[in-house]
């Protein structure tokens, strides 16, 4: 559930015909890291080579007054300076040069410009943060207003202990999987996978794997980490009901957006950690943000978990062992191997699965879905 920062070490000139080998050592990285486990074949989605992100953040350098797009060089104090981002998506890529442009052409805009941050949409929406070093005033709004209509995007203005929102805080994403349109809510604060396409591919996989649970739609699911509802959204048509947890006040929010926005009515959601979760499931004492929810009243059949790059902690852990389902998204190989060092004394890996959310880095997704062994 890790979206990476940029990388800022890597050559932005990109060669598209190197890909397939990088996602191949990606492949023999995950295998070497999960050898000891008995698994099948792990099944491979791949991302475009460039043009796959969706969300871009750069710094801003000024120098002969000019403002321009830069990134920090490790152990360097003079940043970069980029015109260009071939990884990016392909609305970031067509506002890059024309936005900046239109940002030095006003001082307003520009003075003390610190940060710039790009959130965009398959779907075509832009919403762009502007960071400044400087309270953003009347004046500045009037400006970014104009902005706003010169190039069909929203703006955010922020600084110390201010935000400044002209249209709105969030960009409604469409995400198509397996042939039905999905709607998002993702908030500029909140968390979302930057590789659409890929997120596709992922909610696709996982929705697969709940069709293969026996007997699913007689039972519930549990899904901690639910963030804005990118998964639940999809898995809860396997179930008869979904009990989904999430840390964050603003990601539940927007997880219960999106259900609204999706027809999805078969989720509770409440707002607690996975820690708190495990020790109300174990009985170890009341939460009063689950007075309402009736947790004799649910036949978990599967948990779902999406965990940070820890992994699971070991109350999390047994807790999942619990279950005769346990389907396992990870961000982190390291971890993954770790907690599946505990899962498979009583489960057994039946599908695994890469993700090349992050391509030309070393990071990578993963999935795992495991049954309880037979008696």
């Amino acid at each position: 559930m890790s979206d990476s920062s940029i990388d800022h070490s890597i050559d932005h000139s990109i060669n598209p015909t190197l890909y397939p080998a990088a996602l191949d050592a990606k492949l023999e990285n995950f295998k070497s890291t999960l050898d000891g486990l008995s698994f099948p074949q792990v099944e491979v989605f791949d991302s475009a080579p460039s043009g796959f992100r969706m969300r871009a953040e750069f710094r801003i350098w000024h120098e002969d007054g000019i403002a321009h797009y830069a990134m920090n060089r490790a152990g360097e104090k003079r940043p970069y300076m980029i015109s260009e981002f071939p990884i990016a998506g392909e609305l970031i890529g067509q506002l890059m040069a024309p936005l900046l442009a239109s940002i030095n052409a006003s001082a307003i805009l520009s003075r003390k410009l610190f940060s710039l941050e790009f959130l965009t949409t398959l779907s075509g929406e832009a919403l762009i943060t502007l960071i400044y070093h400087r309270p953003v005033d009347e004046e500045w709004q009037l400006a970014a207003k104009a902005l706003e209509t010169e190039h069909s995007i929203m703006v955010i203005g922020r600084s110390r202990k201010q935000k400044t929102v002209l249209t709105r805080d969030y960009v409604t994403e469409t995400l198509n999987v397996d042939e039905v349109q999905y709607q998002y809510q993702q908030i500029e604060s909140g968390f979302t996978q930057p590789n659409a396409r890929v997120n596709e591919k992922m909610l696709s996989w996982a929705s697969g794997c709940c069709k293969t649970v026996e007997d699913v739609k007689s039972g519930d699911l549990v899904e901690l980490y639910c963030g804005n509802g990118n998964f639940t959204a999809v898995l809860a048509q396997h179930f008869r009901s979904v009990l989904a947890t999430e840390i964050s006040k603003i990601s539940v929010r927007s997880a219960q957006t999106n259900f609204a926005l999706n027809n999805v009515d078969n989720v509770t959601v409440v707002r607690m950690s996975s820690e708190e979760f495990t020790q109300a499931l174990n009985g170890e004492r009341p939460f009063r943000r689950l007075k309402e929810v009736d947790l004799d009243s649910y036949n978990f059949s599967t948990i779902f978990v999406d965990p940070p790059r820890a992994g699971l902690d070991e109350d999390t852990l047994q807790l999942a062992q619990r279950f005769d389902n346990i389907l396992y998204i990870s961000c982190n190989p390291d971890t993954l191997r770790a907690n599946l060092d505990g899962l498979t004394k009583t489960h057994e890996i039946v599908r695994t699965a890469i993700f090349d959310q992050f391509p030309w880095t070393h990071h990578l997704e993963s999935g795992v879905l495991l049954k309880r062994r037979s008696a």
